[in-house]
């Protein structure tokens, strides 16, 4: 009796030791969150450009050749992500007041509607729990912080040169390392194979979910298209709520720039390009095994905005999932990530 009494105390206790240890960590990367966000950006790149890199390496063209090819590519998409979005942002930012004090107006008009309803509420009181511009400042600020990880792009390059270069060597480098190289590098295969395929998948869709909604802002006439089509494609990477944190700002900008009937156009479109991405094609290319509890979903965007902020929400559900598929690799914790599934 005593021996299972010692048992479950040894259990409890590393369970406890364990929860220490991971609130410590959190702890510590939050404190370091300036390097740690460039550095998890930097690796989530690497690991997007790695098929091709592996592709052009198998078809005969040198391996340094290659990383130059892929940084060239990336130095270019960058260099217009900054020229477009970056200005739009600060036009934004500066035209944020005059879009709060339009949507306020909009909002008091309901005041008579609300009266014919039987509900008498004041000015002050309606503005109190039910003001759209407090949400347009949120985007601002959510915006800024993007632009402030713009500015650190050619830093976030550089780490991405050094790591694809030294996956071109990290094969040997095992094989001379570990005494069990190929088992090893089996394990690890198998592990890389599934990150990329959901990181690969995932960005393919959110690109086609930004491009679409761009699009169709466009033709419709909604100011800064581009920015809300950004917004739209990293929102992506969030299942369920991130279409929706998407469409908010870009809706509440159709109401003060277009009226009502062209701002419930905006609305239904994102609701088709979702159903459409979401829906069709990403589940039928993704499969099954690679999806995440809404209750998680809830619980990382809670941890990792608190983190890391905005850019932590962006992150939150790459890292969840990259962690899941790591637990599924050993029968020990493999309960775990079924936990973490949907």
């Amino acid at each position: 009796m005593l021996d299972s009494n010692s048992a479950t105390l040894s259990a409890g206790f590393k369970w406890l030791v364990g929860l220490a240890s991971l609130m410590i960590i959190l702890g510590g990367l939050k404190i370091a969150e300036a390097v740690v966000v460039p550095m998890l950006l930097a690796i989530f790149i690497a690991i997007i450009c790695a098929p091709p890199l592996a592709w052009m390496t198998s078809h005969r063209v040198p391996p340094w050749l290659a990383v130059m090819l892929l940084v060239l590519g990336l130095m270019v998409f960058s260099w217009v992500l900054m020229l477009f979005v970056g200005s739009a942002i600060d036009t934004f930012t500066l035209r944020l007041p005059i879009y709060q004090e339009r949507l306020q107006d909009e909002v008091i008009k309901l005041l008579p509607n609300l009266e014919r309803l039987g509900l008498p509420v004041t000015q002050e009181q309606l503005l109190n729990h039910f003001n759209p511009g407090s949400v347009m400042r949120l985007a601002g600020n959510a915006l800024t912080n993007l632009g402030g990880l713009l500015t650190d792009l050619m830093l976030i390059i550089f780490v991405v040169i050094f790591l694809l270069m030294e996956a071109t060597l990290l094969g040997d480098k095992l094989h001379k390392a570990l005494p069990n190289a190929e088992h090893s590098m089996q394990q690890g295969g198998d592990f890389v194979r599934k990150v990329n395929k959901y990181l690969v998948i995932k960005t393919t869709v959110s690109v086609g979910t930004g491009f679409l909604v761009t699009l169709w802002l466009w033709i419709l006439g909604v100011d800064f298209a581009p920015l809300w089509g950004l917004v739209a494609a990293l929102m992506n990477f969030i299942p369920t709520v991130g279409s929706i944190i998407a469409a908010v700002p870009a809706v509440l900008l159709a109401i003060v720039q277009l009226g009502l009937p062209d701002a419930a156009l905006v609305a239904l479109g994102y609701i088709a390009v979702n159903l459409l991405m979401g829906n069709v094609l990403e589940p039928r290319y993704m499969g099954s095994g690679l999806g995440l509890s809404p209750l998680v979903v809830f619980l990382s965007l809670m941890v990792w905005g608190w983190m890391f902020g905005p850019a932590g929400m962006f992150l939150s559900i790459p890292l969840t999932m990259i962690a899941k598929i790591a637990l599924e690799q050993s029968p020990s914790t493999r309960w775990v990530a079924i936990m973490l599934g949907n």
